[in-house]
């Protein structure tokens, strides 16, 4: 470690929070009439109205919950699971059980009732917290959690909320471990005004190396592990976030990630320490809707959301598509200017003028018309994407990290005279930390933000966390600024029958971005001379083609083995195939006529794809693609 390293790690270690409930308390302590976040009233239909929370409402509400978790018996470190939608109940709730002294293990609410079992079990986990009903019932209905989970707190007071089947919805309202979660809130409320420090007393008594968290791995390759996250893991990330200096007080986040995944925990983390406020909502299908009604600065997502949005563009007619492809090529002139601070010349700056006027306006009004950032994680986000979103003035910047990094390990924040993100890169590593690559091109990180392992698993722990330093199995490369550029998944790497290696992640990236009506792209060809691919397509942009081109009356299977559907997709490849080396193209494909879903094990809950799975459930038609490997492997796709 340089000493320059040291001392950076030294000085945010100082200035850490010691726990949650501190970082808490110190962010009410600096603005406690600040709102700290907007939440919707959920109304079926129409504009919402948006109810805020000051960060005093906050720190008493968390603690309000604290007290009565502790009332149920919560003991130091216990694991309290959540099963929920993003919520501001969600957020409330992981609060007052880092200020219980607890540990939320995270639970997907599309998670199946076996995975649940499965990660209730290996966390021990005795509380349960369930959005609904239905959520409920996966417990309630699993005769191997009676024994262990001692009480199941429902955040959606209605107890027969629909959700589930009714004799599920009966099962949940009569079972004794059921309680609501304003029940437990005011049972807290009630032990605070008889004894007003009893929750401040276990927050001075949580350490920074207490487990906070414990977050499953998705399971792509097995089993997943259970990756134990400290206080310290939080608080730390929480400073030096603040040093890398991206985020403004002043500035309002959309949230509407997966709590249940580390990006979206770790955004918390962060609002506490520099003290912007979140707009908190989950529904997927309301993001543009949301954004246009409370106006953020900002928003987190994966690259599955950028793409969309620029397919949505990409794929207007007529008129139209004219303007916006000029605007864009504009934009595209004038980026080289804007991204080192260089003036523009008059006259192409007198055309971006007219580029912004026209389209790129109209784009950022859509998001509320307040964006000046937006950030990716998750995956790897296409350089042409980032490129193309740069281009209409909107910066999306990467970051690179695990969950057993505290989500964000490296990030692309604009420095040294640069304007704009490094395209391609996902920044320097963690103020703090340190970063080398293995022999074999392995990131490692060591430093506060990692996770002290896997909980349960000695071996494993050992293998990963070697000498402090966490393998991350990704393999990259660092530039002339020792930003990191991650180049492909150790494990996923495929081998072709020539000796060529080709990174499946760099080739299903290209295809998404060259390819707007892409929804799922998975490239096979292990053993084979060369590689192929199963595809999905978007639904909402192939049902808007079929109503525009004379099949409105058809499904979406039906649309999605029309030959002119096969066709226009080959020119899509085609055009991802002359951006990639000879040996990665896409020589056949597959369209499917179904999304790969969790519930026949193709995704893990966070929409990851399990190669695995995917090889053997559609072992007929990657045969049927290789069926005359020998003829095909001397017809290369045109370069």
């Amino acid at each position: 470690m340089t000493t320059d390293t040291l001392a950076v790690r030294e000085e945010l270690l100082a200035k850490s929070a010691r726990n949650l409930g501190d970082m808490l308390r110190r962010r009410v302590d600096q603005t406690p009439d600040r709102i700290a976040f907007l939440y919707p009233e959920n109304k079926p239909s129409g504009p919402e109205n948006w109810t805020p929370l000051t960060w005093s409402q906050v720190q008493d509400k968390a603690h309000d919950i604290a007290a009565g978790l502790l009332k149920l018996g919560l003991k130091p470190e216990e694991r309290v699971a959540i099963c929920a939608d993003t919520t501001i109940w969600w957020i409330l709730t992981d609060l007052g059980i880092g200020c219980a002294g607890g540990a939320t293990t995270t639970v997907y609410g599309n998670s199946q009732p076996e995975d649940v079992e499965y990660i209730l079990t290996s966390s021990e986990s005795r509380i349960y917290v369930a959005q609904n009903s239905a959520q409920a019932a996966k417990v309630v209905d699993t005769e191997g959690l009676d024994d262990l989970v001692s009480h199941i707190i429902l955040i959606d007071d209605d107890r027969l909320i629909q959700g589930a089947p009714g004799s599920q919805r009966r099962l949940v309202a009569e079972d004794s471990r059921v309680i609501a979660l304003s029940d437990l809130a005011e049972s807290g409320h009630a032990a605070r005004r008889t004894d007003p420090g009893a929750v401040q007393r276990v927050i001075d008594a949580t350490g920074p190396d207490n487990l906070a968290t414990l977050i499953f791995t998705s399971g792509t390759t097995g089993k997943p592990k259970g990756v134990e996250l400290t206080h310290r893991s939080w608080t730390y990330m929480g400073v030096a976030m603040e040093s890398w200096d991206p985020l403004e007080p002043g500035d309002l986040q959309y949230l509407w990630l997966p709590l249940a995944h580390v990006f979206g925990k770790c955004l918390i983390a962060v609002q506490m320490t520099i003290g912007f406020a979140s707009a908190v909502d989950g529904r997927v299908d309301r993001i543009v809707t949301g954004m246009g009604e409370v106006h953020p600065t900002f928003m987190c997502g994966v690259p599955r959301i950028f793409e969309k949005v620029r397919a949505k563009v990409i794929t207007t007619h007529g008129v139209a598509r004219r303007i916006s492809a000029w605007a864009f090529n504009v934009g595209s002139q004038t980026a080289p200017y804007r991204l080192e601070g260089r003036p523009i010349p008059r006259m192409l700056a007198a055309k971006q003028l007219l580029a912004e006027k026209l389209v790129f306006s109209k784009l950022k009004k859509t998001m509320g018309g307040r964006i000046r950032m937006m950030v990716c994680g998750g995956a790897k986000l296409s350089p042409q994407v980032q490129r193309w979103f740069f281009a209409a003035g909107i910066p999306v910047v990467e970051g690179y990290g695990a969950t057993e990094t505290s989500a964000i390990a490296f990030f692309n924040v604009p420095k040294e005279g640069r304007f704009g993100p490094r395209f391609g890169t996902v920044g320097p590593v963690c103020p703090g930390c340190e970063a080398k690559l293995a022999d074999d091109g392995e990131v490692m990180v060591r430093g506060p933000i990692i996770a002290r392992g896997y909980h349960e698993m000695p071996e494993q722990t050992a293998e990963t966390f070697a000498d402090g330093w966490y393998h991350t199995g990704d393999i990259g490369h660092f530039d002339e600024m020792d930003y990191l550029v991650v180049t492909e998944r150790k494990r996923d790497l495929i081998k072709t029958s020539g000796g060529k290696y080709i990174a499946p992640q760099k080739v299903e990236t290209t295809l998404m971005a060259n390819c707007p009506y892409l929804a799922q792209a998975v490239v096979l060809g292990e053993g084979h001379k060369y590689a192929v691919a199963l595809l999905t397509l978007d639904r909402e942009a192939l049902m808007k083609w079929g109503e525009n081109h004379g099949h409105a009356g058809e499904t979406y299977e039906q649309l999605t083995q029309l030959p002119e559907i096969r066709k226009s997709i080959q020119r899509y490849v085609d055009r991802a195939n002359e951006r990639l080396d000879r040996w990665e193209t896409v020589k056949r494909f597959t369209i499917l006529d179904h999304e790969l879903d969790d519930q026949h094990g193709m995704v893990t809950e966070s929409q990851k794809v399990r190669r695995d799975q995917v090889r053997n459930g559609y072992k007929a038609e990657i045969e049927a693609l290789y069926a005359d490997e020998q003829t095909a492997s001397r017809q290369d796709s045109p370069r």
